[in-house]
């Protein structure tokens, strides 16, 4: 059986399950009758609050953050400068004073 790719991820170990073809990689499920030339529009990159964010944005933590590997915490209100979107789990590559370059989930900022 050849089956589409996923038009999320591009896997191509999709399976089908009842009327859907689903992706094991991403999760994503769409129907197995639709076009696969559909062009998806990108959906905005939104903060805690709902507010799309940009490149170029400046944030704010709405919580404490541990980091990782250091005893240091990162203090609700500490602003990110100059933030970029990236793809992932953690979608903000961003600058915070002095800590450095870091990526953050957009679930902890909100635009400031």
């Amino acid at each position: 059986m050849n089956l589409p790719a996923c038009p999320q991820c591009q896997s191509t170990l999709t399976y089908p399950d009842g009327d859907l073809l689903v992706c094991p990689e991403c999760g994503h499920e769409w129907q197995a009758g639709e076009a696969q030339e559909a062009v998806e529009v990108a959906s905005p990159w939104r903060d805690a609050v709902g507010n799309e964010l940009k490149d170029g944005d400046t944030v704010t933590l709405i919580k404490d953050l541990k980091l990782k590997g250091s005893s240091m915490v990162l203090k609700v209100g500490t602003k990110a400068r100059n933030i970029r979107r990236i793809e992932g789990d953690h979608d903000i590559d961003c600058k915070v004073d002095g800590v450095g370059a870091m990526q953050l989930k957009s679930a902890v900022v909100k635009k400031a």
